[in-house]
């Protein structure tokens, strides 16, 4: 059986310019932002790196520089190890990095989370909007500056209208927003429902 090969020695020797960061568990490496798809398609296409198991990001404060890293992680299924890869955005104002969803299809919600969260693009994504709050919404909730308490702003109702063409539809509620009534002691009356629950409703079976 050949012996397993060292990954932290393989990559500096490939890529020289990676800065090997102290871990407490797996192997850690910081790169330029810009060698970021190259680094990570070297390591999933030469040494098994084949799942992409987490994308998310850092706001190290508004006094860092830089002040936004981002964070991948990666295993092989086959040597059952891990590789931490980050990687610093340039731009603090508007902050942007490379797509790796040519790389990896399941990146496109990681990235889309870490957008909405953060405020960071990435060049190349093929869907770039938010994911969990809605579109318009004027923060970025991971951003240190965001109160834990969070910031009371107005959330779209089935008011909030989308045009199309020349006729005006309602954007569709299904699964929110959700609302619930104050004081109602039957906790199962009082659960939070969607607006919109015409999703759920029992359909006939045709004959």
């Amino acid at each position: 059986m050949p012996a397993p090969v060292d990954v932290s020695a393989v990559i500096k020797q490939s890529f020289p310019q990676l800065v090997e960061r102290a871990s407490a568990d797996h192997p850690a490496f910081s790169a330029p932002a810009g060698d970021v798809p190259a680094v990570l398609a070297f390591l999933r296409d030469s040494h098994g790196y084949d799942l992409l198991t987490d994308l998310t990001a850092i706001d190290n404060g508004e006094d860092a520089t830089p002040r936004f890293t981002v964070v991948y992680h990666v295993f092989s299924t086959t040597a059952h190890t891990y590789l931490r890869l980050t990687a610093d955005c340039s731009d603090d104002r508007k902050p942007s990095i490379a797509s790796v969803t040519s790389l990896w299809p399941g990146a496109d919600w990681h990235e889309r989370e870490v957008f909405d969260m953060f405020g960071i693009t990435f060049d190349g994504h093929p869907d770039m909007r938010r994911i969990l709050m809605w579109e318009g919404y004027p923060y970025h909730p991971l951003r240190k500056e965001f109160p834990l308490a969070g910031i009371e702003t107005p959330l779209p109702d089935i008011e909030v209208s989308e045009e199309t063409g020349t006729k005006v539809l309602p954007a569709p509620m299904a699964g929110g927003p959700f609302v619930t009534s104050s004081g109602e002691i039957n906790m199962a009356k009082a659960e939070p429902r969607a607006k919109d629950e015409s999703w759920n409703e029992k359909k006939e079976k045709p004959l």
